[in-house]
């Protein structure tokens, strides 16, 4: 697990929603859209314009921008 110091903007991270009791990891990003200190940093869904903060999640691993890379690509 990720604790939220380990946390770095812009990147994407899997993760288990501690609010919805989520058992299913889902890929999340980073936000720096309302500031760049972290005490404005939250969390989008992968697929979703809504915000989280960072405590709604618990951060399993980075997702290595290589595999991400692969995903988009192959979406194009």
């Amino acid at each position: 697990m990720i604790g939220l110091a380990g946390l770095k903007p812009g990147c994407f991270f899997w993760a288990v929603s501690r609010k919805v009791g989520g058992q299913t990891p889902e890929v999340v990003r980073i936000s720096t859209e309302f500031g760049q200190e972290r005490e404005f940093w939250t969390v989008l869904v992968t697929g979703s314009d809504q915000h989280h903060m960072p405590d709604d999640f618990e951060f399993i691993v980075e997702v290595a921008l290589s595999t991400w890379s692969r995903f988009r690509d192959a979406a194009e």
